[in-house]
C-alpha cells in the first residue's frame, strides 16, 4: 500500500512577509480568502493522504485552533517545536507521531502540483530510500538549482546562478530507511545533514511530473497566489 500519511513543516516565522501578513502565522496567511495551509490540506486529502501531521511551533495554538483534529476525512496530528530545531529536527519529531514507517514531507508554506503516489513510486522504481519532488522554474537565481541525471539528484549548486532550471520545492517522500536514518541530534537542517549526503551517494530519486510551483514566503509570489487561487473557489 502507499504511504498515506504527510508531514507538514508549520512551524516558520514568515519574516519575508513582515508587513503583509502579520497577524497569523505564515501557513495560515490568507490566500483568496482562506488560510493557505488550508488549500494545502485540501490537496493532502484528495490526493489519498489519511493523516497530515502538522509540524507547528510559531503561533503553534493558532494553528490548532484554526485546522482542528480532522480535516475532510483527513486526521491532523500536531508536532510542536518548543524552541527551533531546524527543518531536520522538526521532520525527525513529527515522525515520532507517524503510524507507518514511510511519510510524505512537504513546506507549509510551499505549493507544488503533484501526485504523491508517483512521487513514492520514484523511489521504489529506483531504488533509493527518497525522492524528491522538484519544480521547473524561469530563473533559479532566487533558489539555486538541482541537478538531475538518469532519474536521481546529483547535485545541488547554490543561489545566484540565472536561467531556467529545476529547484528544490520541499517536497519529499521518505521511506523507512530514510527515516530511520535520520540524525539522533535534535536540531539539524535537514537539507544539509540528510539530503546533501544522500544524494553523494545516489539515494534520491528525482521526480519531475510537477507543475503550479508557488512559495507564499516570497512578497511576489504570495500576490501571485491570490491571483492563481481565485479561480479555484
Amino acid at each position: 500500500m502507499p504511504a498515506d500519511e504527510a508531514i507538514v513543516l508549520a512551524g516558520g516565522f514568515g519574516t519575508r512577509l513582515r508587513g503583509i501578513v502579520d497577524d497569523v502565522p505564515k501557513p495560515l496567511a490568507p490566500v483568496a480568502g482562506r488560510p493557505f495551509l488550508a488549500w494545502l490540506l485540501d490537496r493532502l486529502a484528495t490526493s489519498g493522504m489519511r493523516r497530515c501531521i502538522l509540524a507547528t511551533g510559531y503561533m503553534a495554538d493558532v494553528i490548532e485552533q484554526r485546522i482542528g483534529a480532522r480535516w475532510h476525512g483527513m486526521d491532523i496530528a500536531y508536532s510542536v517545536e518548543q524552541e527551533p530545531l531546524g527543518t531536520g529536527g522538526a521532520i525527525r519529531l513529527a515522525a515520532t507521531q507517524l503510524h507507518g514507517d514511510a511519510a510524505h514531507v512537504l513546506n507549509g508554506d510551499t505549493w507544488l502540483e503533484y501526485a504523491p503516489a508517483a512521487l513514492e513510486s520514484a523511489a521504489r522504481d529506483a531504488g533509493t530510500p527518497m525522492a524528491i519532488a522538484l519544480a521547473r522554474v524561469d530563473d533559479v537565481a532566487r533558489y539555486g538549482a538541482v541537478d538531475i541525471d538518469q532519474g536521481r539528484v546529483v547535485g545541488f549548486r547554490e543561489k545566484g546562478e540565472a536561467g531556467a532550471g529545476w529547484i528544490n520545492a520541499g517536497c519529499y517522500f521518505l521511506g523507512a530507511d530514510a527515516l530511520a536514518g535520520l540524525p539522533a541530534q535534535e536540531a539539524f537542517s535537514f537539507e544539509q545533514a540528510v539530503l546533501h549526503a544522500r544524494t553523494q551517494s545516489g539515494e534520491v530519486a528525482a521526480f519531475t511530473n510537477t507543475a503550479g510551483f508557488i512559495d507564499i514566503g516570497v512578497p511576489e509570489d504570495y500576490a501571485r497566489a491570490q491571483l492563481q487561487f481565485a479561480g479555484r473557489m
